[in-house]
């Protein structure tokens, strides 16, 4: 048989060449290679014998937990698709991915499905429900129970060939409208986003290649974002395409001090966090003392920015760290890591097949702005939306294909990208562009701030003026003079924050994402 980059089959050439290696921690639950493949062998079966069909598509609806990982690798050997849907979504959300994606069944933990059940009529595609147990006693009605399915199924790799073009789709949350699909071939995920089955060096040369990440070094990465998000998602597939222990952090609210109990009971040696929301809190908690960081050598962080405040915090604990602070999203995959840098939200060592183009798909010059685009491994476009893709996915006069999602940045004569922010929230004031995300991440270096977003709002003068809504540090009260001056000497004068409203929580959107909407109701109000 012939293997691809379908991550089934991937999956399945680790758990041959190394089947008792550890591969899943999840709470109380763990598998080895050989368990984690046979299990999500037995759901494969399952959803196969329920009529799901190659290219059809199947959603997951779920917390972190080994069921979520299980079920999608069982959606893959069938040559179906997963259809990672949000937790956090409420019925109207949920009709849209799920109507939108065209999904034909559903694996998810009962206490979610309750909320499916109100939409259920209007969803005549979905046909079948698996529902996976939490001790809730709702749900939905008719839902197969996701252990019985299993118990019922094969454990066996007898399934049809699978290929390299099989679908992978992850549905991203801007900061705007309802989500979209982003459709990616298996290999390019693979080699976009998920490490190419060695994430520090080169990608390997073939599917078989991986069966060597089988004899490596054990090695442990402890994953505290959710695997619904692609952030989450693709550091716990990194992690389990090359050999390691993943370990899953399941409590439904981030605790401090679960995961630092975590890192040492597992001896981790990565730990993945969703920038400053995580990475703060973990600092706090380290300067507590009394916890044992010896397997610790790095420290992951996608979703949100990794400021430069949080990174001193965790430091001071931690001197020895090593930062893998990338730059990624949705529709380019994991692009480079961030090297620092003054100005922007960030600066980034990217890969060669990504750089910052102009209007005319011409590579800008050292200084100027234009928007970052990758090429090469990149997705296929927006599942049921032409408009979208051709907005957002470009060929250029030689032929090359180009994701160019709208992300401003400038091109540094060292070769390195200065991230700006996307162009659909910039702020014009007096003529000059600003990003808000460049000012949220000075923000938040401040020792004062938690939290922050940032938005425009009318002004006589200038048009446009920068507002930002705060939420400080218990105990704290910063001012708008204290917050500017300490923005001073990272941005130009035009940038700084001319008004702001203290708030005791920033409000975030189900992604996570700044909700901007939210922040201009809170200066109307």
């Amino acid at each position: 048989m012939a293997f691809s980059y379908n991550l089934a089959d991937l999956l399945e050439i680790l758990a041959h060449a190394g089947p008792e290696r550890p591969a899943l921690v999840a709470g109380k639950e763990r598998r080895t290679y050989r368990e984690l493949n046979e299990r999500a062998s037995r759901i494969g079966h399952h959803l196969a014998e329920a009529g799901v069909a190659p290219g059809e598509h199947v959603a997951i609806l779920s917390y972190n937990r080994a069921e979520w990982l299980e079920a999608m690798l069982g959606i893959f050997k069938i040559r179906a698709v997963p259809i990672p849907v949000n937790y956090r979504y409420v019925a109207a959300e949920l009709h849209h991915v799920l109507s939108d994606s065209d999904a034909v069944a559903l694996v998810g933990e009962r206490s979610l499905l309750a909320r499916v059940a109100e939409i259920r009529d209007d969803l005549p595609k979905l046909r079948h429900v698996v529902a996976v147990e939490d001790g809730d006693t709702t749900g939905i009605e008719g839902a197969v129970e996701y252990e019985a399915a299993l118990a019922a199924a094969s454990p066996d790799d007898d399934f049809p060939e699978r290929s390299s073009d099989d679908r992978y789709i992850m549905y991203t949350g801007g900061t705007t409208g309802y989500p979209k699909g982003v459709e990616w071939r298996c290999e390019d995920i693979f080699f976009g986003a998920l490490g190419g089955g060695n994430v520090l060096g080169d990608p390997i040369g073939s599917p078989e290649a991986i069966a060597a990440n089988a004899a490596q070094p054990a090695m442990a990465v402890l994953d505290c974002a959710p695997v619904m998000h692609g952030a989450g998602q693709w550091v716990a597939f990194m992690g389990l395409l090359s050999g390691a222990k993943v370990v899953l952090y399941t409590e439904h609210a981030f605790d401090p001090k679960v995961a630092l109990d975590l890192l040492a009971e597992e001896q981790a040696n990565v730990l993945m966090v969703v920038g400053d929301v995580m990475a703060r809190p973990i600092a706090k908690e380290l300067a507590k003392g009394g916890y044992d960081t010896s397997s610790l050598f790095a420290i992951a962080s996608g979703g949100a920015p990794l400021t430069t405040a949080a990174k001193d915090a965790l430091q001071a604990h931690l001197p020895n760290v090593m930062f893998l602070d990338n730059y990624g999203a949705s529709e380019t995959g994991t692009t480079g890591p961030s090297v620092g840098g003054a100005e922007g939200t960030a600066r980034f060592q990217m890969k060669p097949d990504t750089t910052v183009l102009d209007d005319d798909l011409n590579v800008v010059k050292p200084g100027e702005i234009g928007k970052l685009a990758r090429s090469g491994h990149i997705p296929l476009g927006y599942y049921n939306d032409p408009v979208k893709t051709a907005s957002t996915f470009f060929t250029d006069a030689t032929g090359k294909r180009w994701s160019i999602p709208g992300d401003f940045a400038t091109l540094e004569a060292d070769g390195t990208i200065t991230l700006l922010g996307r162009g659909s929230l910039m702020i014009n004031t007096g003529g000059e562009k600003v990003y808000p995300e460049e000012v949220e991440v000075a923000l938040k270096d401040h020792p004062d701030v938690y939290d922050a977003v940032v938005v425009g709002l009318p002004d006589e003068r200038f048009g446009q003026r920068v507002a930002a809504v705060v939420a400080p540090r218990p105990g704290t009260s910063p001012t708008l003079d204290e917050l500017t001056e300490h923005c001073r000497g990272r941005l130009a004068g035009y940038k700084l924050p001319r008004q702001i409203v203290l708030v005791d929580e920033v409000q975030r959107t189900a992604v996570g994402k700044s909700d901007y909407k939210w922040a201009r109701s809170v200066f109307a109000g």
